[in-house]
């Protein structure tokens, strides 16, 4: 019965128009010299000593994608994932990581498309709108999610960060429903039958904002308990979103917990790129980073 289901997919494959992904082009690069917005905050060699960089690009169905590999060049660790361009706090907070701890960035750019430098969606298409770089883990699509994760060896997991507005839309929320309506839903005050909110009781820094959350992801037949970190994060007084997952949103972490990966991913909000804004921003993430990895991840270890 293989072999018909298989011809069955590669017809159904060809129907709906997907083609295979091209081979990635992976190209070293300077990080000094690349015309970038996030790295032209970084020209100081010594920022980028022991780290290499290169430019991973290659074109799947209508979207073409160019990303970032930052790679510590002497330590393995967790995969630092920044999928939306115009969270530069993520980038930020990911090039302190990668040296403290080790391990891969790979980033997202969204500048492949003339222009387009430094925004959120991905215009670099054939046809059809902007892609959203964490809606396009699609099992159709399979060569974003390896571009994305054959980077990634440990040890630890795969850690994504993000900024996100203040506040969050009402509208559909099932509690503090009377709050004022700004957009989104990333907020420890937004609940629904997908996210729910464990919320930090002392409210502590960095949870003295309600837009900085960790997120615990888990499948909806199981319980919050089975969300990776989850407990210890709790445990510890975070403000938790429990995310649970029926199918895949597209996003890196519902095809985590759909894959048995572990993931973590972490939230801030967007503070601009004001120096001192950008920066507390960034420093929010790393507590949450060095936090989680001292409750969860105690085999990797930071630098000395």
């Amino acid at each position: 019965m293989m072999r018909p289901l298989l011809a069955a997919s590669a017809l159904w494959l060809a129907l709906a128009g997907a083609s295979a992904p091209d081979t990635p082009r992976i190209e070293r690069v300077d990080p000094l010299t690349v015309q970038d917005d996030d790295f032209a905050r970084h020209r100081d060699p010594a920022e980028w000593k022991g780290l290499r960089v290169d430019r991973i690009s290659f074109t799947e169905e209508r979207g073409h994608w160019r990303m970032w590999r930052i790679a510590n060049r002497a330590r393995s660790g967790p995969l630092w994932f920044v999928p939306h361009d115009n969270e530069n706090a993520g980038f930020e907070a990911a090039l302190v990581a990668v040296r403290r701890y080790g391990g891969v960035i790979v980033a997202v750019d969204s500048g492949v498309s003339p222009g387009d430098d430094g925004i959120r969606f991905n215009r670099a298409v054939e046809y059809g709108p902007p892609i959203d770089p964490n809606r396009n883990f699609d099992s159709a699509l399979p060569g974003y999610a390896r571009a994305v994760l054959a980077n990634y060896r440990g040890p630890g997991p795969v850690i994504a960060l993000h900024t996100n507005s203040p506040g969050f839309d009402p509208t559909d929320s099932k509690c503090n429903r009377d709050d004022p309506k700004t957009n989104g839903v990333i907020s420890i005050r937004f609940c629904d039958d997908t996210l729910i909110p464990s919320a930090s009781q002392s409210r502590a820094y960095p949870f003295d904002d309600d837009d900085t959350v960790a997120f615990a992801t888990f499948l909806a037949k199981g319980t919050p308990s089975d969300a990776y970190c989850r407990d210890q994060m709790v445990g510890a007084d975070f403000n938790v979103v429990q995310e649970r997952v029926l199918t895949s949103d597209g996003s890196a972490s519902n095809y985590a917990v759909l894959h048995g990966l572990r993931y973590l991913n972490f939230e801030t909000q967007e503070r601009g790129l004001e120096p001192a804004a950008l920066a507390g921003a960034r420093d929010r993430l790393l507590w949450m980073i060095d936090r989680a990895i001292a409750l969860c991840a105690p085999e990797v270890k930071a630098a000395r």
